[in-house]
């Protein structure tokens, strides 16, 4: 018997992060790939204290259901940590536990995407975003940027001119894959755009505590006065992915649609996680341990671009990004990133690709480099081996 699958598996394909993540798993391999934080700050030896307290405390609430919007006490602790860092005003009411801000991609997509509907998206765009969303077979329009983020007038032209626009996908603060943070000024005026079309956004904020300099911008979500904002958060990248917990924000209209996919889905995050992270926040100081990652993330940032500027060839251009994990270096046009990588792997190191990052292809002069999760020594070792295959290459082109 021939076995049949959906017609939506035809256009799904593996990540390629985690593809390329398994060929850097061979011993020696520096990988600039993943966007991983650094596992020697992961605070362990407080999780031991956490874990045996939410047994001796509450073990039998811990290990049994709870409710799918999330256990109470650290709903609170997003909502206070939301209105301090990102300018809200909302409660606990207004959020939903989630399995990493990756399962609130896939809700959202859910929620609003039926088959040919419109994803306006940056160009490029965060790729597990993309495949969230492909699963529910959209078109993506790419809206052009530039050093600060997505172009206004172009948003507004794209919008002005196409039909069955359903939602709008950005990451104003240190984006992935490029590392660029919108300014204040392009902030309100993109909020005046979508009250005009009165378009959902969704605004992925995984990053946003992560600033090492210039001044902390208010959200997307702290000016929306329409509920048209949909704010995925995390705790992955400021405290340990392995816990699986983010959260959407939403206004009662859209948070009640993601919670009845999220019964469908998984009927709840696991509930021992949440008490965890909830009891961290009790008895320990999230803020400084997020400012210990801002040091250490500050001090490798500036190691790689450093070294870029004294190992890479003449010719290239690469974002200096105030905060988050990434920058995103930008090859000549004649130049394959993909072609280029097979032998960056040779040389024991590794990037993306930025092919993938573009919904719509066509762009494959690019890649992405994370700086958080490799030491300083490899940083720089890392960086002389692509300095090396880069200049092979360029060398070569102009003998061409």
């Amino acid at each position: 018997m021939a076995i049949k699958f959906a017609s939506r598996m035809d256009g799904l394909k593996g990540s390629e992060i985690r593809e390329i993540l398994k060929l850097t798993e061979k011993p020696g391999v520096i990988s600039f790939a993943g966007g991983l934080p650094a596992p020697e700050l992961f605070p362990v030896e407080e999780m031991k204290k956490v874990s045996t307290l939410v047994l001796e405390e509450s073990g039998m609430e811990a290990l049994q259901y709870t409710t799918t919007e999330g256990f109470p006490p650290l709903r609170e602790h997003i909502a206070d940590r939301m209105n301090s860092k990102s300018k809200t005003n909302i409660t606990k009411d207004d959020i939903l536990i989630t399995n990493g801000s990756q399962q609130g991609l896939d809700f959202a997509g859910k929620v609003f995407l039926d088959e040919g509907d419109v994803v306006l998206c940056e160009s490029p765009s965060y790729l597990g975003a993309i495949n969230a969303f492909k699963s529910y077979c959209p078109k993506f329009i790419e809206v052009p940027t530039d050093n600060q983020g997505m172009i206004m007038e172009e948003l507004e032209k794209i919008l002005d001119k196409t039909e069955n626009v359903k939602m709008i996908y950005v990451i104003p603060d240190f984006q992935n894959p490029t590392g660029r943070t919108w300014p204040l000024e392009r902030r309100k005026k993109f909020i005046e755009v979508i009250n005009k079309y009165e378009i959902p956004v969704i605004e992925d904020n995984p990053y946003g505590e992560l600033r090492f300099e210039g001044e902390s911008l208010p959200s997307l979500k702290s000016m929306d006065k329409k509920g048209l904002v949909i704010y995925l958060g995390s705790f992955s990248k400021v405290f340990c992915p392995g816990y699986r917990i983010g959260w959407t924000c939403a206004s009662p209209q859209i948070l009640s649609k993601f919670v009845f996919v999220k019964q469908g889905a998984d009927l709840q995050a696991s509930t021992i996680s949440q008490r965890e992270v909830s009891k961290f926040m009790d008895i320990y100081d999230l803020d400084k341990h997020v400012e210990k990652l801002k040091t250490v993330y500050k001090k490798r940032r500036d190691l790689m671009l450093n070294t870029m500027k004294e190992e890479f060839p003449e010719g290239l251009e690469y974002t200096h990004p105030e905060g988050g994990l990434f920058t995103w270096v930008q090859l000549p046009e004649y130049l394959d990133s993909r072609e280029i990588m097979k032998e960056c792997v040779e040389n024991s190191v590794a990037y993306v690709p930025g092919g993938s990052f573009f919904p719509n292809g066509g762009k494959e002069n690019c890649f992405r480099l994370n700086y958080s999760n490799m030491p300083d020594e490899r940083i720089v070792e890392g960086v002389k081996r692509l300095g090396v295959v880069l200049k092979k290459y360029m060398k070569e082109e102009a003998k061409a």
